[in-house]
């Protein structure tokens, strides 16, 4: 399917982002315009980004060494994963610091301010829809079902909650954290046992949550009204693990959750979600959380190519006025 209309698809993310290729394959055969940058990398590599505001409106220009972008014309914009803004690779200290933030409030406010641009998703949803206890007010309100959790800085509240049920500890972010020979360590959710739980516990706050005795764990993604969910079956509590021994297969959608999802997108001003569920034996959906970048291309091609091809349309549709 070829596409005529004006307006080429800006994707931010990263040069290693191997999910984002399988989208822009996609709408590369379609014939779709795409510019393909990582503001934080390439404006310190050739690229360049202006925009004036006055009587005549928002203009502007993103600048490649391939590809000039009229940001009045941008059909969509594709928030992937691009590197965090920094200052150029020569400066250091506070001047790297200042440089930085220029960057991110001036280039990140220019891109997600263009004028009739569709995002997927717009990046102050984004960080929104990153907040667990945002995340678990809008389940709630969208009617899904959520396992009793507790966010705290009292040990003895914590001690309290994971006493009267089996529980669990997530944390609130996946904060980069390495050991003492500088290698990256990863937070798991992992079982609690009340008597493990110290005062430290008084230092930030920690999430504990009821253990669902799940019988299988679901990744629901949602790409507007497009809902492709896959049951995963591994041994693992926390199934991201160990990956290489997960299975994957289709699964339907319960109506009660896909109702759910739509509020829970709409109420979050979300085009895409990645939905993690865990599954118990009557059948019972609990959701766990909402990734607004998560990712999706490791599942096998017969769950990877609908949400890509689902992606892409919405890219390709732009905003619908």
């Amino acid at each position: 399917m070829t596409d005529d209309r004006p307006g080429a698809v800006l994707v931010l993310t990263n040069s290693l982002d191997a999910t984002a290729d399988v989208v822009l394959r996609i709408l590369a055969e379609r014939r779709v315009p795409v510019v393909r940058v990582d503001p934080g990398v390439d404006l310190y590599n050739g690229a360049s980004l202006t925009a004036s505001y006055g009587t005549g409106g928002q203009r502007g220009a993103l600048v490649t060494p391939t590809r000039a972008l009229d940001l009045e014309h941008v059909r969509s914009v594709w928030w992937r994963r691009p590197t965090a803004y920094r200052g150029p690779s020569d400066l250091d200290g506070q001047d790297a610091k200042f440089a930085g933030s220029q960057m991110f409030w001036g280039v990140g406010g220019i891109l997600a301010s263009l004028p009739g641009a569709h995002h997927v998703n717009h990046p102050w949803r984004i960080r929104n829809g990153e907040y667990k206890p945002a995340q678990l007010a809008a389940a709630l309100r969208a009617g899904f079902l959520v396992p009793a959790t507790i966010i705290t800085m009292d040990p003895f509240e914590a001690r309290q909650f994971c006493t009267e049920r089996p529980a669990v500890y997530k944390p609130l972010w996946n904060t980069a954290y390495c050991d003492a020979n500088d290698a990256a360590q990863q937070v798991w959710v992992r079982d609690v046992d009340p008597a493990d739980i110290t005062d430290a516990v008084s230092v930030c706050p920690h999430l504990f949550q009821a253990k669902v005795e799940k019988v299988f764990d679901v990744r629901l993604t949602a790409v507007g009204t497009e809902l492709i969910a896959a049951r995963i079956a591994g041994p693992e509590l926390d199934w991201r693990r160990r990956q290489d021994l997960l299975s994957y297969e289709p699964i339907s959608v319960p109506d009660a959750v896909a109702a759910s999802v739509d509020g829970y997108l709409t109420e979050m001003g979300l085009v895409f979600g990645a939905f993690d569920f865990a599954v118990d034996a009557a059948g019972a959906w609990y959701f766990l959380e909402c990734n607004p970048s998560g990712q999706w291309a490791w599942f096998p091609p017969e769950i990877t190519m609908p949400i890509g091809l689902a992606i892409a349309d919405e890219l390709q549709k732009g905003r619908l006025s």
